[in-house]
C-alpha cells in the first residue's frame, strides 16, 4: 500500500540583510534570506506538509504554529524530524520525495544537488530518493518580481 502527499510553502524575502537563505537545511550563500517565524526554509516546510499529508497526520501550521514562541527562529529540520517520527509511528516509511523550488532569484541551479543531498541526509533515505528541481515564473507574479519564493513537494509513503 502506498500513500501520496503534497506540500506547498511560500515566503517573502526578508528585509534583514543578515538573515541567511536556508533551503533544504542548506545555507545558500546567495541571499537574501526569507522572512518567517522559524528559519523560513520553504523546502523543508513543503516537505513536512507533504510527508504529514501522505499519512493524513495534519500539517505544518497546525503542529508547529507560527504563533508558538517555541518555534521562533527554529531550524525547520525539527519539523521534518517530528513529521518523520509521526509517520514512522503510524507504520509508514518514505519511499520517494520530489521538490520543485520556484524562484526568480537567486539562480538555484548550482545548488540543486547540494540541497537534494542535504534533504536526503536529513531524511535518512538512500541516494536517489530525493529530487530537487528549480524553476522560475518567467517574471510573472510576486515570485517573478523577485519578492519571494515557493516550494512544492510530493512525498510517497509505503506501508512498513
Amino acid at each position: 500500500m502506498i500513500r501520496v502527499g503534497q506540500g506547498l510553502d511560500v515566503h517573502a524575502f526578508s528585509d534583514d540583510p543578515a538573515r541567511p537563505l536556508v533551503l533544504g537545511g542548506l545555507v545558500v550563500p546567495e541571499g537574501p534570506g526569507l522572512a518567517g517565524h522559524s528559519d523560513a526554509d520553504v523546502v523543508l516546510h513543503a516537505v513536512t506538509d507533504a510527508v504529514l499529508g501522505a499519512a493524513a497526520l495534519g500539517d505544518l501550521g497546525t503542529l508547529f504554529g507560527s504563533d508558538d514562541p517555541r518555534y521562533a527562529g527554529a531550524p525547520s529540520s525539527l519539523f521534518v524530524a517530528d513529521a518523520l517520527r509521526r509517520v514512522g509511528d503510524a507504520g509508514w516509511a518514505l519511499s520517494n520525495l520530489d521538490c520543485t523550488v520556484v524562484a526568480q532569484r537567486p539562480r538555484l541551479a548550482p545548488y540543486r544537488t547540494a540541497i537534494a543531498d542535504a534533504v536526503q541526509r536529513l531524511l535518512g533515505v538512500p541516494p536517489g530518493t530525493v529530487s530537487v528541481k528549480a524553476t522560475s515564473t518567467d517574471a510573472l507574479g510576486a515570485i517573478g518580481r523577485g519578492e519571494g519564493m515557493a516550494c512544492l513537494a510530493v512525498a510517497v509513503l509505503e506501508r512498513r
